[in-house]
């Protein structure tokens, strides 16, 4: 890593977005509500918190590689697609869990997908790895979508 001041940067905005969201998600997830009515193929809860540590980390990265490589002009682009990418998932939380709105809930994580699949495109083709990294973040969130949508019908 050339700079650690941009890696701690990313590492700050990535986690602190995690934190706002965690706001939402921490007393809801044990509501009746979702326990009644969650999917049979819904991993157990104490997976989700891990696993969301490890994607933000991959987030971080992936902003951090791609935002040491991008020209001047390319910032401007990559920070509103992490960014809009970012709000919609300390967004859902809310919609989702605090809210219980499972249907404004999925056309944000719609979002959440497309704007994953922007970061892959754009800022893959700035650093390869800012791209590839982050795939496991698309993998997570599409089924995180099922499991979303799954509510709604």
């Amino acid at each position: 890593m050339k700079n650690w001041k941009v890696f701690i940067i990313c590492l700050v905005i990535v986690f602190g977005v995690s934190f706002i969201g965690s706001l939402f998600t921490a007393g809801n997830v044990d509501s009746s509500l979702y326990q009644q009515n969650k999917p049979v193929f819904t991993p157990p809860d104490w997976i989700f918190g891990p696993v969301w540590v490890i994607l933000y980390f991959l987030i971080a990265l992936s902003i951090y590689f791609a935002w040491t490589k991008a020209k001047k002009g390319e910032k401007k682009k990559l920070a509103a697609i992490f960014g809009i990418n970012l709000a919609a998932n300390a967004l859902w939380s809310y919609l989702f869990f605090e809210l219980q709105n499972s249907l404004l809930a999925f056309i944000d994580i719609v979002v959440i997908l497309i704007t994953i699949i922007m970061i892959i495109l754009f800022a893959g083709r700035i650093d390869k790895k800012s791209g590839w990294i982050i795939a496991p973040y698309l993998i997570w969130v599409a089924f995180a979508s099922i499991l979303n949508f799954s509510f709604v019908i």
